[in-house]
């Protein structure tokens, strides 16, 4: 066992193992304080078959943790002759079967090596842009205490094209720290003619403890096995993944006879796991396999995040792609202006929270004119402006389960047009031109409403080109306002069906238009004013409305 901390546990552990027969050499890191290692010691003292080896400074990466697996696997094989296996673990490490169905298992394989140990040209898991030059290049420095040493002295071997060489008759392997193996080959490791060598090699090597006895096993072993029998797991980072008491269940499922990395305070855990009472049963074969898939959805969790939550921790990388937002919403434009109580009835007809002008100057203007939304959204208009982005991914994520809708028009703040036109959540649907309906019924003096009506074409305008252009992953559709009056019954039902498809079997009357007599003359003013209406279309001269509420005020088929 090596071990530096969480001593209590490490005695624990050590107690169960010498308790199924099993003699233990524990190697004490030096940098331990004398009365933590009395400590140890004391706990352990009842126990003939628990020893401690010499101690020496461990750093990881170095070859000090492979001088002190030498020493502990040097005085088990010479103070206990009838050992014929050597399990290597940590003081974190927890058996997770009774030790008799791991000796029965090793049993079954007596001349079998279990080490994981992969060339370097296949090995997948290494992180930190070193495979081969681990055992090409030299690493006199501390990755951890010395960094920019370390790699400024990489940088100036790979310049400089300097490379050791390879000993002969030695293949470079890599794996995991933890191993079980047979006395014979321990021996031939410790015993070889060459070893003086391979140590000196290997002290210049980048993280030994992963490649020394797996390459040394490669070279005198019988058979090998090339896996771990202790379960291990790492982040995409390289870190190996702490266990807690809720992994409890995830560790069952596994069968491994032993898991690192326990947590020191996971309670529940060691006293399950080191209960002298627990029968033993035959259990099928390890299968750390079985939570690869867990895990490998954490990973992803944890690099990518997940679409529309954004926070410390899990923040999604735009460069992965993926949505932006945490589900799918409807973004409406001019349609609250073209129609009477457009989003009751959209409300009603989608069953979607249907929100007014949420980026509206003033306020955001909230379903039923709330204050506060879920998750404590403020309507105003300053916090919101603040981070527009974060203001509705939030409104979306907390809101999950329940589609959201809302206006958006070219009188609104404009910040959050490039998140809507880049979200593929986002369905946009625009009637252009519709914004001077309302500068038509305001009354104002016309100079003003023709300047109003100037800026805002030129805004929308922007929008939708916006909304054109290939990068936009957005669901766009767009009718000028001439196009959809003459027409409004078949794009108010597409738009019901997609919202919510599960209302084709409703016969319910479509919303009724605002009456456009006379707006064609409006338009016509424009034009005589000097501006351009672009954006709205041919509008036809004769409207008739009355053909047109018919229309709208028809139930619709069931199909």
């Amino acid at each position: 066992m090596l071990c530096h901390t969480a001593l209590n546990r490490a005695a624990a552990v050590a107690r169960h193992w010498a308790a199924a027969g099993c003699p233990v050499v524990i190697h004490l890191d030096s940098r331990v304080p004398e009365a933590e290692r009395a400590g140890l010691a004391a706990a352990l003292a009842d126990l003939s078959d628990v020893r401690f080896s010499r101690r020496v400074a461990c750093e990881w990466g170095t070859f000090s943790l492979v001088e002190a697996t030498i020493l502990a696997t040097t005085q088990i094989l010479q103070e206990f002759p009838a050992v014929d296996r050597v399990y290597l673990t940590s003081g974190s490490c927890l058996p997770l079967r009774p030790i008799a169905e791991l000796q029965a298992y090793l049993a079954a394989y007596p001349d079998t090596d279990f080490i994981e140990s992969v060339t370097t040209a296949d090995v997948g898991w290494t992180v930190g842009g070193l495979n081969k030059e681990r055992f090409t290049l030299r690493f006199p420095f501390s990755w951890r205490r010395h960094r920019r040493l370390f790699d400024g002295y990489v940088v100036l071997q790979r310049r400089l094209g300097i490379q050791r060489r390879i000993p002969e008759g030695l293949v470079p392997h890599l794996g995991s720290q933890w191993w079980c193996l047979t006395r014979k080959t321990l021996e031939a490791i410790l015993n070889h003619p060459e070893r003086r060598r391979h140590d000196r090699y290997f002290r210049r090597v980048w993280i030994p403890d992963e490649s020394y006895f797996q390459s040394l096993a490669r070279k005198v072993g019988a058979k090998v096995e090339s896996r771990s029998l202790t379960l291990s797991k790492f982040d995409f980072q390289g870190r190996p993944h702490v266990f807690y008491d809720d992994h409890l269940h995830l560790l069952r499922r596994t069968e491994a006879f032993v898991a690192r990395k326990i947590w020191p305070e996971a309670k529940l855990l060691y006293d399950t796991y080191l209960d002298p009472t627990t029968a033993s049963a035959n259990r099928p074969e390890p299968s750390p396999g079985k939570i690869d898939r867990l895990f490998a959805k954490a990973v992803e969790r944890r690099v990518k995040g997940r679409p529309g939550l954004y926070m410390q921790s899990r923040f999604p990388t735009r460069t992965r792609g993926g949505n932006r937002s945490a589900a799918p919403y409807g973004v409406f434009s001019g349609f609250a202006d073209l129609f009477v109580d457009f989003h009751g009835w959209l409300a009603k007809a989608t069953e979607a929270r249907v929100h007014g002008h949420l980026f509206a100057p003033d306020r955001a203007h909230f379903a039923a004119s709330e204050a506060i939304f879920k998750g404590g959204l403020s309507d105003s208009a300053n916090l919101r402006d603040y981070n527009p982005r974060s203001f509705l991914t939030n409104l979306i994520w907390n809101s999950r389960g329940e589609r959201q809708c809302f206006q958006f028009g070219p009188n609104d703040a404009q910040d959050i047009a490039q998140f809507l036109a880049g979200d593929p959540n986002a369905n946009i649907l625009i009637v252009s031109g519709a914004f001077s309906i309302p500068l038509w019924r305001s009354g104002r003096p016309f100079a003003e409403i023709r300047a109003e009506a100037a800026r805002l074409q030129k805004v929308e305008a922007e929008f939708i080109a916006l909304l054109q252009e290939p990068e936009t992953k957005a669901r766009v559709r767009v009718w000028n306002l001439a196009d959809f009056v003459e027409d409004p019954v078949e794009p108010l039902r597409q738009i019901v069906d997609e919202l919510n498809p599960r209302a084709e079997q409703r016969q319910e009357a479509l919303p009724q238009m605002v009456d456009l007599s006379g707006f064609a003359q409006f338009i016509q003013n424009l034009r005589n004013q000097g501006m351009q209406p672009v954006l709205m279309g041919d509008f036809p001269t004769e409207l008739d409305m009355a053909a047109i509420n018919t229309a709208l005020s028809r139930p619709r088929e069931a199909r």
